[in-house]
């Protein structure tokens, strides 16, 4: 990866399942600003992997996007994701703090991460999300759209 991609675009790692209703807020997320290629580049990911370390290490800042089973009051949550080393039967289904964690532990990198997590209601199997994922997917891509304004006047001058 070269100097000029690192230092000028934002790593986006949709978590999802697009078969599976509001599972599929971190793709449908992501897939929004897919015609932001000046600014990110964008992955999809079924669950977070042990290999999603390496990636994470040739940007500056990433965004891990997924929906998520709390009911946030606006909706949705956005932080800062700080690393921590977690326990688990498998490396096979990785939270973004671990994923973070190994960056670091295994590269010596840390990029600058966030979480955006989206509220959802259903996981069954279904196309379409409901329509309260739907309002805070909204709220979410408009919350967004201003943090990156502000974050893209700095990175792209």
């Amino acid at each position: 990866m070269n100097e000029l991609k690192m230092g000028s675009r934002i790593l986006m790692i949709g978590i999802g399942n697009n078969g599976r209703s509001d599972d599929a807020l971190g793709w449908k997320f992501v897939d929004e600003f897919c015609n932001r290629e000046d600014l990110f580049d964008i992955e999809h990911r079924y669950q977070l992997q042990i290999e999603d370390a390496l990636l994470i290490t040739e940007y500056k800042k990433v965004i891990f996007v997924d929906a998520s089973h709390k009911n946030y009051e606006n909706g949705f949550s956005f932080y800062k994701c700080e690393p921590a080393r977690t326990e688990a039967f498998t490396t096979h289904k990785l939270e973004p703090e671990t994923v973070l964690w190994l960056a670091n532990d295994l590269f010596n990198q840390s990029p600058e991460v966030y979480v955006m997590a989206i509220s959802g209601t259903h996981w069954e199997l279904n196309q379409e999300i409901t329509d309260t994922a739907q309002k805070n997917f909204e709220r979410a891509v408009s919350f967004f759209n201003k943090w990156i304004s502000k974050e893209a006047a700095a990175i792209l001058a």
